[in-house]
């Protein structure tokens, strides 16, 4: 079973039916079939509710909290003890934003790999760090 990690720029594809849109949906897709699980971080999701909420308004917004909930998407609220040691490296080793650094962390306790867009970020430290990154676009 796959088991993958969501970055926020993935479900702002997914929402917004950016390019790389219908990858995201064929992960979605698997895990409704029960041939994959996904997470996704909290602090991860609390950027796309950013995003939603500045670009459309608070409305918007919780729709669409409100639909992502009906996702098969687990949302992890904690950040435990494994993640916060995780994070903190990351952030320290390669001076990446908190949220990324999370959601690398998250990729790396689950042992999942993290459903991105964002090469830039993540490239680098990818290979450097052994984490497995699924590109949509």
């Amino acid at each position: 079973m796959n088991h993958y990690v969501l970055d926020a720029c993935a479900l702002i594809a997914l929402l917004q039916d950016e390019p790389g849109a219908d990858m995201v949906a064929d992960a979605i897709n698997a895990a409704n079939n029960g041939e994959a699980k996904i997470v996704m971080h909290k602090i991860n999701f609390l950027e796309v509710y950013y995003d939603a909420y500045r670009s459309r308004g608070k409305e918007q917004a919780n729709l669409m909290a409100a639909e992502f909930g009906k996702l098969p998407v687990e949302i992890n609220a904690e950040i435990t003890d494994k993640i916060f040691v995780e994070a903190g490296r990351l952030k320290a080793s390669y001076k990446i934003s908190l949220a990324d650094s999370i959601a690398l962390a998250q990729t790396l306790i689950s042992n999942g790999e993290l459903i991105t867009s964002d090469h830039h970020e993540f490239e680098a430290i990818g290979s450097k760090e052994g984490i497995r990154l699924h590109w949509f676009r």
